[in-house]
């Protein structure tokens, strides 16, 4: 890996958003209301996950497959709002694949998820010179897109400033170069961070789901 993808935990103060930070004013929820959520309105969510990830990196996967699918149950229950922000900092094709995964958000949430869970699946299938023709495959047999479209914006770079957008936001938390980084607030307040391998029960007891 170039960068990121490293393991590690912290409870610290996440950037200068320091415990008890309301929700709105911590940095690694700048510009929240415009991003891929799972879950609950924030306003409602007794919990909020907002977890700053790269498609490329092998411990954002393990998170996604080992931590993300047995929080699902608080998410569906409406206890948990699951936020997605692209970190692209690990392998050279996350960068196309963020440009991708935004533009597939910008015309249909649904087909969002399905396609950054495609890439955590097929993680060792990618490189950079066939992740967008990879995507358009996965697109066009999956979803009702226009895949070629959503390609050509990912090749221009379309999304540009949402991408720099969460990256911005993540490195004014303290995100650094580590992913999978996430900040858990609790009650509107942010409460910890965490980062690299996150397990269940770290996010459950910190964020208070039983």
């Amino acid at each position: 890996a170039l960068a990121g993808c490293v393991g590690g935990r912290s409870d610290g103060s996440g950037g200068s958003g320091g415990s008890g930070t309301p929700l709105a004013d911590h940095p690694a929820t700048a510009g929240i209301d415009a991003q891929p959520r799972q879950g609950p309105e924030l306003a409602d969510a007794p919990a909020v996950l907002v977890a700053f990830e790269d498609p490329s990196c092998s411990r954002c996967a393990a998170f996604e497959r080992n931590t993300v699918s047995r929080l699902r149950e608080h998410v569906d229950a409406g206890e948990l709002a699951y936020v997605f922000r692209v970190y692209p900092v690990v392998y050279p094709w996350g960068e196309p694949a963020v440009q991708a995964l935004e533009a597939t958000f910008a015309r249909d949430a649904d087909a969002f998820w399905r396609l950054s869970a495609h890439y955590f699946a097929e993680q060792s299938a990618f490189s950079v010179d066939n992740v967008l023709d990879r995507t358009r495959t996965f697109l066009s047999a999956e979803t009702d897109l226009d895949a070629d479209a959503v390609v050509a914006d990912a090749e221009s770079g379309a999304y540009d400033d949402a991408v720099q957008a969460d990256l911005d936001a993540g490195k004014a938390a303290g995100a650094g170069q580590t992913t999978p980084h996430l900040f858990m607030f609790r009650d509107g307040t942010y409460r910890t961070k965490a980062s690299g391998s996150v397990s269940y029960d770290l996010v459950a007891s910190a964020l208070g789901l039983e």
